[in-house]
């Protein structure tokens, strides 16, 4: 671009405390956003990506070490700046949209209070006005019906609408620099399209400059003008959208983009002579909540009438949104929780009326990999342990159980002498390979996956798909795959069936799902999903 740079980042090089897994968080970064760019910055974790942003927003962590360089924000350098001044720019010239709005928002605070607090921090406007300004901003960033969802707590949103909130806070002083940090990974793929269009129309009616910092190239494909590659602290490539995405010039962005899943189901053998593990039939559960004095109970109908069957070797793809009812079915088969009516077979056996020592017997032929192996791992106890309590509790032998972890660490692709580490020792996809032999451990003939990859970098989530698949044809298993990412179905999954509102809409054969859906709401969900153009190899 020929317009002038408003942020300017030369030689950045950051530290990390002593016992890091290298000694630079970043090395020598530079880069230039010019007036109405929106960059975007793409890395696996510890790239280093988030970092960067915190160091722009003078909010970097006091364990890290700024050893050299310099930001320059309109001409102003941001690294020397002292916090009066830093506290004027943060809102004002430069702002920032966090990750997960939930743990940004104050979860005590009304929304409006909270977009009026920024323009309280910067002694701006009277009440009143700042109570109108909440209003005004919550309706350009399309939250419905913002005169009362300004009055509404953060828990009473949706996670879409969460992220709108935040978007408003960052907007209110009319910043020339946006800083967006993952914004959309953890949504849905019909709200992230919308976000990703918010932004975008946001950008181009302000004339803001944006930093968009993730790890899905499909959100790069969309939105990008110019992106950098970060590796470990490095940077390893930069240019324009287009010449970056379609003809990489480093191994690295190669190999990144060459784990994006396609949008092409690969083919498979059929599996229809094959016996059924696995049955649910007419499977509904009900939710009630609130009550009260003069006030009606809610009943939110989670699951209606679900019904499919998983065969030996198969794996079944249930894709909906937040909120379609896809957890609940996978706590309901489970028995985590017990549906209202209907039924689970485990082959010939009815698992829904199973109780007492006959219950916990079959829990051994139906095991979960949960979506966050951190939270579901406890972080005290050594992973060999935490591998082998599932046949300690079957009453297998404490020698005989770890000897059984020691293999299922091989089996999932780490080294067996990690029985004695401790879960945080561990990055994501290895903590999600302990996730998976611990599920394992117990021999089950049914794996339940519930969005286990989707909070994983791209390589990573590639690498625990394939294992997946090696898994389930070594083991003959058959799993029931749950995620809102219809490409990652369409790698691992024999049908798909998709959920809307707790019902099953559509149930096909992968192959013939992607390339002829039938729902109006699989059309959407498919017409939603970011980089249609990158993904079709």
């Amino acid at each position: 671009m020929t317009s002038a740079s408003v942020l300017s980042v030369r030689d950045l090089t950051l530290t990390l405390p002593e016992g890091g897994d290298r000694k630079y968080a970043l090395q020598g970064l530079s880069f230039d956003l010019a007036e109405r760019e929106i960059l975007c910055i793409v890395g696996e974790s510890g790239s280093g990506k988030s970092l960067c942003a915190q160091t722009i927003m003078g909010l970097l962590p006091k364990a890290i070490g700024i050893e050299k360089g310099e930001i320059l924000l309109e001409g102003a350098d941001i690294i020397s700046a002292p916090p009066p001044v830093l506290r004027d720019l943060r809102g004002k010239r430069v702002s920032m949209i966090f990750q997960e709005p939930m743990t940004a928002l104050n979860p005590s605070m009304r929304i409006g209070d909270q977009i009026a607090e920024v323009f309280e921090a910067h002694g701006l406007l009277t009440e009143k006005e700042r109570a109108e300004r909440a209003v005004t901003l919550a309706t350009e960033v399309g939250l419905p019906n913002p005169e009362r969802i300004v009055r509404s707590f953060p828990h009473q949103l949706s996670g879409g609408q969460r992220q709108r909130a935040m978007i408003a806070m960052a907007l209110a002083l009319e910043p020339k620099v946006l800083i967006a940090d993952e914004p959309t990974t953890a949504l849905d793929v019909t709200t992230q399209a919308q976000i990703l269009r918010l932004i975008r129309d946001i950008q181009q009616r302000r004339g803001m400059s944006v930093v968009f910092i993730t790890h899905d190239f499909g959100v790069v494909a969309d939105i990008a003008d110019k992106v950098l590659v970060l590796q470990k602290g490095l940077m390893v490539e930069q240019g324009t959208a287009e010449s970056v995405l379609k003809h990489p010039t480093q191994d690295y962005t190669k190999a990144l983009l060459a784990a994006v899943p396609s949008a092409i189901p690969p083919e498979r053998a059929s599996t229809t002579a094959r016996p059924i593990a696995f049955s649910v039939d007419k499977l509904c559960k009900t939710y009630v909540s609130g009550g009260g004095f003069l006030q009606p109970k809610r009943r939110t109908q989670a699951v209606n009438k679900v019904s499919f069957e998983i065969r030996r070797g198969e794996t079944l793809g249930l894709i909906g949104e937040s909120g379609s009812g896809k957890s609940t079915v996978a706590r309901l088969v489970t028995r985590l929780i017990d549906p209202d009516s209907g039924q689970v077979m485990l082959a010939n056996d009815d698992f829904t009326k199973l109780k007492g020592a006959k219950l916990r017997q079959a829990r051994k032929r139906i095991q979960m990999v949960f979506q966050d192996p951190f939270a579901s791992l406890n972080p005290r106890r050594k992973i060999g342990l935490s591998i082998a309590d599932g046949p300690l509790a079957h009453g297998v032998s404490h020698a005989e159980a770890m000897q059984e972890a020691r293999q299922l660490l091989t089996l999932v692709g780490l080294d067996p002498r990690a029985v004695d580490r401790l879960p945080h020792e561990f990055s994501g996809g290895q903590r999600q390979r302990i996730g998976l032999a611990r599920a394992l451990a117990l021999k089950p003939d049914v794996l339940v996956a519930d969005e286990s990859v989707s909070a994983l970098d791209v390589t990573v989530q590639a690498q625990v798909l394939k294992l997946l698949e090696e898994l389930k044809g070594r083991l003959d298993l058959a799993m029931l795959f749950i995620t809102h990412d219809l490409h990652v179905a369409a790698q691992v999954c024999d049908r798909i069936a998709v959920m809307r509102r707790g019902e099953i809409v559509e149930l096909r054969p992968a192959a013939e799902l992607i390339n002829d859906p039938q729902h109006p709401y699989t059309r959407e969900l498919l017409s939603a999903i970011p980089g249609q153009n990158l993904t079709a190899h």
